[in-house]
């Protein structure tokens, strides 16, 4: 009886994940766009890949975007969460506010930063110019675009990180941490041979699910830049959607869509020995 509660469910994942994944297995070895008939052409798409400036570029861009999400997010999250156990009152005051850029839409949030703060006529970078500060807007400049969308997602991102590690914090035995203040531990000390040792597992699944979702990351990138200018913030996702729906070649952009799931299960192999480990 208890299969039948589990039957939606399975018929969901089905529909929704499973059969669109083999089609977009079967559809990286034809071309197609979209509407004749697909014709199989092997490894083609995989070779063309290969042979793809921007998809070198856009890989590489992915690898940056991971990059920076493995460390500034997780840093900054690390000590904002030990500074919240030093809080008497207010901590969950001090979450809600840290969690509130999560819970805005990224459109709103991109065209924020596009308007109010990048905008080099009438953002904030506009007025600091004013005042003596040679500034412009990052997304204009082929160098420095990608880090001008990361440094968005970033200030979405890393109080959900912060939240992650105080909840995981708060599960460290205090009588540890009053033994170290008591020994006269600082900051850093208490840190490196306490707190951190203590989260050591949720670090490694926040930093394997980080990886995941950075291979996926499409909405901040195609919003404010749409992978631009010349390509110098193009991922491997925006790319795979300009291929799909504006160069109509369903087959090249089913190939890319491969590789991008190839790092996901990388990383998902990592967090499968992880808790195998901690089961043992």
């Amino acid at each position: 009886m208890y299969r039948l509660f589990i039957l939606p469910t399975m018929i969901i994942n089905i529909a929704v994940i499973s059969i669109p994944a083999i089609l977009t297995i079967i559809l990286a070895f034809y071309r197609w766009d979209g509407i004749s008939d697909p014709v199989f052409i092997g490894l083609e798409n995989f070779e063309r890949l290969w042979n793809d400036r921007i998809f070198w570029k856009a890989l590489r861009n992915n690898l940056i975007w991971t990059a920076l999400f493995l460390t500034f997010p997780i840093i900054i999250g690390l000590v904002v969460a030990s500074l919240l156990l030093t809080v008497r009152r207010g901590s969950t005051f001090f979450q809600i506010i840290y969690l509130f850029p999560l819970v805005i839409s990224a459109v709103i949030s991109a065209r924020v930063w596009q308007g109010m703060i990048y905008n080099p006529q009438s953002g904030i970078v506009a007025l600091l110019e004013r005042y003596g500060l040679d500034l412009y807007d990052p997304l204009s400049r082929t160098a420095t675009a990608l880090y001008g969308v990361a440094v968005v997602d970033l200030w979405h991102w890393w109080g959900f990180m912060a939240v992650i590690f105080f909840a995981a914090l708060r599960q460290v035995p205090q009588e540890q941490i009053e033994a170290a203040r008591l020994e006269g531990a600082t900051y850093f000390q208490m840190m490196r041979w306490v707190l951190i040792p203590g989260i050591m597992p949720t670090i490694t699944l926040m930093m394997i699910m980080t990886v995941i979702w950075s291979f996926l990351v499409f909405d901040f990138v195609y919003v404010m830049t749409q992978g631009g200018p010349a390509s110098s913030s193009e991922v491997l996702s925006t790319m795979a959607y300009r291929r799909a729906f504006y160069e109509l070649k369903v087959g090249n952009a089913a190939a890319i869509a491969i590789v991008i799931s190839l790092f996901g299960l990388v990383a998902t192999f990592f967090y499968l020995r992880l808790q195998r480990g901690e089961g043992e």
